[in-house]
């Protein structure tokens, strides 16, 4: 691997001029190695006489690693890409039966649960249906509903459950027949969020996430201020073991610390961003995924 020009590729649906991307390229070119962005709609999997090729602009045989890095907008479209390289043999980080499940979060808190990790008590709901039976289970007069799937706080609502109405918003993802979680509301007041990133099994930075005011959501994205923090080796080994618990190589994991000490993991994120977390530490986050891949430990 030191030999030869290390080549990455990145799947990414917004290329490389996308800030967690051009990180990762100008952390490879530090280290000489090359960011190939691999774009899942202008690469097309295939069987062409027995064999699996991939068609399109692409030159797999310079790749020595692959990152899966395309977010949860596109669903389900990039995976046969990512078995494609798995079967090459080439290095995926991370790999495919670990991100079909942290794409789904209720199947992801499922693990953890039996993992005998800390997750807040949930409900997933496939129809409106059940949405009073989850209220009466929570025992909450307030709850969160969120998507199965969606990323960066995106449509997670705080809903009244003396009203007991599921936002029109949300409604659609129950008409798609994707479901709902419908969680115990926690009230940012007093209420602590730490994001860890976990690199090849070692916690490798993390931070402290508080909402702006008004806001109960906890993320970079909605306006959320970053600051470093030293947490105990405690809650930094619940982080380690919740990527293991769902097989994953690199993630982000998001832990909450309730006003009366209890913890619970809230998310594990398997294309994490990592633009708060240089701001906040100061650490070469870019630099330590790439070191990582280079080592040849990884996929």
């Amino acid at each position: 691997m030191e030999g030869k020009r290390h080549h990455i590729g990145v799947i990414t649906v917004r290329g490389l001029s996308y800030p967690p991307t051009r990180r990762l390229a100008e952390a490879a070119a530090a280290r000489n190695c090359r960011i190939v962005a691999i774009h899942p709609y202008q690469v097309w999997p295939a069987i062409i006489k027995g064999r699996s090729v991939v068609l399109g602009d692409i030159e797999v045989g310079q790749l020595r690693a692959v990152m899966p890095r395309q977010g949860a907008e596109i669903r389900d479209a990039c995976l046969p890409l990512i078995s494609y390289f798995e079967q090459m043999d080439l290095a995926v980080i991370n790999r495919r039966h670990a991100i079909e499940l942290v794409k789904n979060k209720y199947d992801t808190l499922r693990h953890l649960a039996a993992a005998g990790l800390p997750v807040l008590d949930t409900v997933f709901l496939p129809s409106a249906d059940g949405f009073s039976e989850a209220l009466r289970q929570l025992d909450r007069r307030t709850v969160v509903l969120k998507p199965v799937s969606d990323r960066q706080g995106n449509n997670i609502h705080r809903v009244d459950g003396n009203d007991g109405v599921i936002p029109e918003e949300l409604m659609a993802e129950l008409h798609l027949g994707r479901g709902l979680l419908c969680q115990a509301y926690l009230p940012p007041e007093g209420r602590r969020d730490y994001r860890f990133l976990v690199i090849g099994g070692r916690v490798a930075a993390a931070m402290q996430q508080i909402p702006p005011p008004g806001e109960f959501r906890a993320n970079i994205h909605l306006g959320a201020e970053a600051r470093p923090v030293s947490l105990s080796p405690a809650i930094a080994r619940l982080a380690q073991r919740a990527v293991e618990a769902v097989g994953l190589q690199i993630a982000g994991v998001d832990i909450m610390v309730c006003a009366n000490q209890r913890i619970y993991i809230n998310e594990v994120n398997y294309t994490p961003g990592f633009r708060g977390l240089e701001q906040a530490t100061g650490l070469d986050i870019a630099g330590a995924v790439i070191d990582y891949i280079r080592s040849g430990t990884a996929g």
